[in-house]
């Protein structure tokens, strides 16, 4: 993430906060030449995003670090496995209609398809309601038949950055992603489940950090 985008006047008060400290809006404004009024906008977009600090009857200060800043820095290191929860799995012989009672039970919008505990595929509610559209006889079908398979599936890993995450989420579209350990056997690559990262996930976590505030 690059820094916010100042305007020239906005960069030339910081640098008078930095030279003057404390200084109230009224010598700000003096010194600019302008009104008390027209800084407001600016000195608001500065206070909030912690470049300065507001000191009241006193005047502003330079803040060493900005919070947009502390945000961005916040958000970068937490982990998947900091958040993840439990995946709902079946495996692909599975008939569509057990499948579509499993999802609404557990109120998800995916299910993982396994083998032994290894990811094999993924099908969603989407994915349900095509076929459920299409007239197939839900009772017969196995879920192997509409899932997706592997390798096209996207996922994330544990120590991946939930930023990461949230981006892989909002770019394929999808309403949440299989964390997976990956392991070798026989000299073939596997993707063993071992929890799940969903928007609800994403949610929670900004409405904690909003509690914590």
């Amino acid at each position: 993430m690059g820094k916010i985008k100042l305007t020239p006047r906005q960069e030339e008060i910081i640098i008078l906060v930095k030279e003057n400290p404390p200084i109230t809006s009224e010598r700000l404004a003096n010194k600019l030449g302008v009104t008390r009024a027209a800084l407001r906008p600016d000195l608001a977009i500065l206070t909030m995003t912690g470049i300065l600090d507001a000191r009241p009857k006193v005047g502003y200060i330079y803040s060493k670090k900005p919070s947009y800043s502390l945000v961005y820095d916040y958000i970068r290191n937490i982990k998947v496995k900091d958040i993840m929860s439990k995946p709902i799995m079946t495996t692909e012989e599975t008939m569509v209609y057990d499948a579509i009672l499993h999802l609404f039970l557990n109120d998800v919008g995916t299910l993982f398809i396994h083998n032994n505990g290894n990811l094999v595929g993924a099908v969603s509610r989407k994915d349900f309601l095509k076929m459920a559209m299409g007239g197939t006889d839900i009772h017969k079908v196995p879920v192997g038949i509409i899932m997706t398979r592997m390798p096209n599936i996207v996922l994330v890993e544990k120590e991946d950055s939930i930023y990461l995450a949230a981006q892989k989420i909002i770019e394929h579209e999808v309403d949440s992603l299989p964390v997976v350990e990956r392991k070798f056997e026989s000299g073939k690559e596997i993707f063993q489940i071992i929890g799940k990262i969903s928007k609800t996930n994403i949610t929670r976590l900004f409405v904690k950090m909003g509690e914590n505030g």
